[in-house]
């Protein structure tokens, strides 16, 4: 019990700034539904604007903390478990994950990789969608 406190409170600053983008959502026409310990928001605006995410076809979704911002609720259920590996990244990393997730991605960017695809991060969330 105290441990999982502890992860919430680790992971609290990214969680904060995804409440408010969720308020965002729910405030342009969104909607929000708790899963497990992750509040889910999908649609209205914040939706939109995922479409037009600076990767191939936008994101579905994007993970800060415990709050998963999706662009449908179908997209929430297809990618719950890539952005559970995203939520368990923030619970190890904290305020930290952010910086280190830009840090990867500019450092795989800058060696003539796939930003996205082969930032560590990405990888080891998208190694759970291989299984």
């Amino acid at each position: 019990m105290v441990g999982r406190v502890c992860l919430v409170v680790w992971a609290g600053p990214s969680t904060l700034v995804g409440l408010v983008f969720g308020m965002v959502a729910m405030l342009t026409g969104g909607a929000a539904q708790r899963h497990g310990n992750v509040l889910e928001f999908h649609g209205g605006v914040l939706g939109h604007l995922l479409a037009w995410a600076p990767i191939t076809g936008g994101a579905s979704a994007v993970t800060l903390g415990h709050v998963v911002i999706g662009r449908s609720p179908g997209d929430l259920d297809r990618t719950r478990r890539h952005e559970r590996v995203h939520v368990r990244q923030y619970e190890r990393w904290g305020p930290l994950f952010l910086p280190a997730y830009f840090t990867c991605s500019l450092v795989m960017w800058l060696w003539g990789r796939d930003a996205y695809r082969d930032n560590p991060f990405e990888v080891e969330a998208f190694a759970v969608d291989e299984r």
